[in-house]
């Protein structure tokens, strides 16, 4: 990893030299920390199973010094003698070092080691990787202040040093490093929020272990497991989409079979509440405001529950967006995940029961698979959002986008609708989106057509708008062409330009 200091930090090929697949813009900030001439302090936080001390690992390998990795619910004493063995490592002696008597010891101990590194010839970054930082910090054991202490007092004075925070519960990294508002307030100089991989960074990881995937199946099988690295990971080659989820959704022993629990308890102290938000939400799958979450969830309204949207939102399990036409008070909430979406709809039906060898392949023609097909194809494409504007010719056009609703009011001749997406652009247009999910071209028939027209037209009475509105059909093998589609659909999209990126498309 030595020979990264020789490379230029906007421009590293990581994909042809390492393992790491995608993440362009998070190592081009690791790379760039890297090289500055300033000492750095760097959080990166997502999601458990996104890949986060993967990528750091992977990217400053032998530059990492000391690295040591908080132990989940383990008590103060354990956490420093967890010290002691990591700077042992570091060090490199077989003699265990002496157990700091408490972190502002620990950090000591740590900044006598980064000195005795300024002997060697080798004057290159040093980097020290803290994993898991929310583990270490337990009750009462002033860890904070202690990080504190030394970022301000010997960190931010080593020219050569990259400090990198990493942890998966991504509200409390939020609030206590990067938003911090006491010692460390503004000390960060760059942060990472690591998502899930996006399609086409799915495609890529599943090719580099020789999982080779129809497109179609690539979607099938991210409509399941979403783009986390370690859920994907599961796939074995030779296996159609539907045999790999079977394998590790349903089989006695699959991986994802009791994950959810795992998954949620590892990122939220009292997580029954946030899954009590995830249980409400996913009962309206087009979104709801925060009182209706909360009055559904059996939750009181105030700071712990703004704190819970906010850890939920923060971890990549939610999203919220402000409806078109609508104020910033009027913000609606929904499910984004699409592994919890699977869990909900087709695992956790089954309790501990054994569904049996072909489980879900026995499922692809029951009429819940398509209508959850078709609500979670509709979820990925929103995104995509960027794949699908750079497909438009619209990638650098300013816009708003999101589902957009009406609901007549009682006793009215209004005719209510519900549309998928709207992309509302700078340049005096709007796209209407609908989103279909089959397995083979989509048909447009007169009833559906009549359903465009009257949801257009709903638009704009209701909205007042004067945009031009261009009709858009994103399916996943583009749509019949008949008088229909002909006369309605001013454009179609199918779901390679979810695979596509600015580069592919010249933009």
């Amino acid at each position: 990893m030595a020979g990264y200091r020789c490379l230029n930090a906007a421009k590293i090929d990581l994909m042809a030299k390492e393992k790491i697949i995608g993440r362009i813009n998070e190592t081009e900030i690791l790379a760039t920390a890297f090289h500055s001439p300033d000492p750095e302090f760097m959080a990166v936080y997502g999601r458990r199973r996104v890949g986060k001390t993967f990528l750091i690992r992977e990217f400053y390998g032998d530059s990492i010094c000391f690295e040591m990795v908080g132990v989940h619910q383990a008590s103060l004493t354990v956490q420093l003698k967890n010290f002691a063995q990591s700077l042992k490592n570091a060090i490199g002696i077989g003699i265990l070092p002496q157990t700091p008597g408490s972190w502002f010891e620990a950090f000591s101990f740590l900044e006598q080691f980064i000195e005795s590194l300024k002997q060697k010839q080798d004057t290159g970054k040093r980097v020290v990787f803290i994993d898991e930082l929310p583990w270490l910090n337990t009750p009462k054991s002033k860890f904070l202040a202690a990080l504190e202490h030394f970022w301000n007092s010997f960190g931010s004075k080593q020219s050569n040093l990259v400090l990198v925070v990493c942890g998966s519960a991504a509200s409390w990294m939020i609030q206590k490093i990067v938003n911090s508002k006491g010692g460390l307030h503004n000390r960060l100089t760059r942060q990472i929020r690591l998502l899930p991989f996006t399609i086409p960074e799915a495609e890529s990881f599943l090719k580099s272990r020789g999982v080779v995937l129809t497109r179609f199946q690539i979607i099938s099988l991210y409509m399941a497991l979403g783009g986390v690295p370690y859920y994907l990971k599961q796939a074995e080659p030779g296996l159609s989409s539907v045999q790999i989820i079977d394998k590790i959704c349903f089989s006695r022993g699959g991986l994802l079979r009791s994950e959810f629990e795992k998954l949620y308890a590892s990122l939220f102290d009292q997580s029954d509440q946030h899954i009590r938000i995830i249980e409400a939400l996913r009962q309206n799958r087009s979104g709801m405001s925060r009182n209706l979450i909360l009055s559904a969830a059996k939750i009181p309204s105030g700071g712990t529950a703004s704190q819970i949207l906010e850890e939920l939102e923060e971890s990549g399990f939610i999203e919220s967006w402000i409806p078109f036409g609508k104020k910033s008070n009027d913000v609606i909430y929904r499910v984004t995940d699409e592994f919890t979406l699977f869990y909900f709809d087709w695992i956790k039906p089954l309790g501990k029961r054994d569904p049996g060898e072909g489980y879900w392949l026995s499922k692809q023609n029951d009429p819940r698979r398509r209508a959850w097909a078709g609500y979670t194809f509709e979820g990925i494409c929103m995104k995509h959002i960027q794949h699908i504007k750079n497909a438009l010719g619209i990638g650098m056009v300013g816009t708003f986008h999101g589902p957009w609703h009406y609901s007549a009011q009682k006793n009215s001749s209004d005719i209510g609708t519900q549309i998928d997406l709207l992309i509302d652009r700078k340049d005096a247009s709007i796209n209407l989106c609908e989103m279909k999910f089959s397995e083979a071209e989509f048909t447009i028939d007169a009833d559906y057509a009549k359903k465009l027209r009257q949801k257009k037209d709903v638009l704009i009475n209701m909205t007042k708008t004067k945009k031009n509105i261009f009709i858009t059909m994103i399916t996943t093998f583009g749509i019949t062409s008949n008088s229909h589609s002909n006369d309605i659909i001013s454009n179609s999209l199918t779901m390679e330009c979810l695979f596509l990126n600015k580069s592919s498309l010249n933009i």
